[in-house]
């Protein structure tokens, strides 16, 4: 597909020329293709899935049970029963946080890195809290690098779960999770991976990189809001108790007792979102459509016009690494004087979509020494046209703000 039929795909963007949307990594646009993907299920195929015997609910089902498989295949899962839906990467890491947490004594150590989105962190202070276990933070540069001897400095004899972002929602950079995961293995741990802002923009092989566990959200690769992932290794997942209980996780009930559903379905709890499924697996179709590999290339390209857009306007400062190389379209930054919620503020006001704060990572941010920033951040549908329209909006923002230039 040309970049032209890319955009065309987008309503609202290619509907609305006037808008530069530079907040993908909050959530993306949605192609028409998931639209119609989700209407059609409420048009043509709604009712509960796995809860009737008459053809409507078994279509339902089917769909349900297809969209499993089309996201078991594109993250290379061994097995449909190592892929839960959630409603998104949160719940999906509370999930984990909360049944694998269950397994933790008190002196047991949970590692994570101080580049976690809150999603990732939280639901790990929290499980270290009801367990007695020890919370540990693995530091990262003034970059928001995380070298090797430090991820290993901060791994021991007790540590049981290591948890880490593959891209960090705030530098943009990937990290290098499968040699990460090998050494937490290395330490007898478990690797518990944030996929959220890898997923969308590259080819993410659970196998490959060795992971235990990786969550993400439907809504950041242009599936509908309400929908998202937890895979994990099937061997792990047997061990764990159900996060939620009710309706469908179920094998039998009792008065006093309950037994639970074979997997996925025992972490599946109440009706599923069968429409959200569908539109997500109509969003994988269309990202393969494309391929992976290029999606990469567009936004490696695109990337690159970014920073050297940014990086020769006076008084903006990008946070992170100063280089393309590395990023994942995602461009955090700050304006001399100026605050972030005025930036956001002014681009806003000429058509322009970015995000300002702390972008859900507020320990990152004290460790950076900033309590907020801008953030523009690309994906496969934008345009160099737009990067342009941002560098030439930043250019005026210190002579709104009343600065003398």
């Amino acid at each position: 597909m040309t970049p032209e039929e890319i955009r065309k795909e987008f309503p609202l963007i290619f509907s609305h020329p006037e808008i530069a949307y530079l907040d993908s990594a909050a959530t993306a646009q949605r192609p028409r293709s998931v639209i119609e993907a989700e209407r059609q299920f409420y048009l043509e195929d709604n009712a509960n899935p796995m809860r009737g015997l008459y053809s409507l609910s078994r279509r339902a089902t089917d769909i349900y049970e297809d969209a499993r498989e089309t996201v078991r295949a594109f993250l290379n899962a061994e097995s449909g029963e190592e892929i839960i839906f959630t409603r998104n990467a949160t719940e999906s890491l509370n999930l984990v946080a909360y049944s694998l947490g269950e397994g933790l004594m008190p002196g047991d150590e949970i590692a994570v890195t101080v580049a976690e989105h809150h999603s990732n962190l939280v639901p790990w202070q929290q499980a270290a809290a009801r367990k007695g276990a020890k919370l540990i933070i693995i530091e990262c540069d003034k970059n928001g690098l995380i070298s090797e001897e430090t991820f290993t400095n901060a791994l021991s004899d007790r540590t049981r779960i290591v948890a880490m972002t593959q891209v960090s929602n705030v530098v943009g950079m990937e990290y290098d999770v499968r040699h990460f995961a090998a050494l937490a293995h290395e330490a007898g741990a478990l690797f518990v991976c944030d996929g959220s802002q890898s997923v969308p923009h590259m080819k993410v092989d659970v196998r490959a990189l060795g992971v235990d566990f990786l969550a993400f959200s439907g809504h950041k690769m242009g599936a509908p809001m309400g929908i998202g992932v937890l895979y994990g290794k099937k061997k792990l997942l047997e061990k764990m108790p159900p996060f939620l209980t009710g309706g469908e996780m179920i094998e039998y009930v009792a008065r006093d007792s309950a037994t639970w559903a074979e997997l996925p379905h025992r972490f599946e709890a109440g009706t599923v979102n069968a429409a959200g499924a569908a539109g997500l697996a109509a969003a994988i179709r269309f990202y393969l459509r494309i391929g992976m590999e290029e999606i990469e290339r567009i936004e490696a390209e695109l990337g690159d016009s970014m920073y050297r857009e940014l990086a020769a306007i006076p008084h903006v400062h990008i946070v992170g690494p100063q280089t393309a190389e590395g990023r994942k379209g995602i461009f955090t930054f700050t304006v001399e004087g100026v605050h972030p919620h005025d930036i956001a503020e002014i681009l806003n006001a000429d058509g322009i979509c970015v995000r300002a704060g702390h972008h859900c990572a507020q320990p990152l941010m004290k460790h950076l020494g900033m309590p907020a920033t801008a953030r523009a951040s690309l994906m496969f549908y934008n345009t160099k046209e737009e990067i342009r329209r941002l560098g030439d909006s930043l250019r005026t923002v210190r002579r709104r703000m009343g600065y003398a230039e």
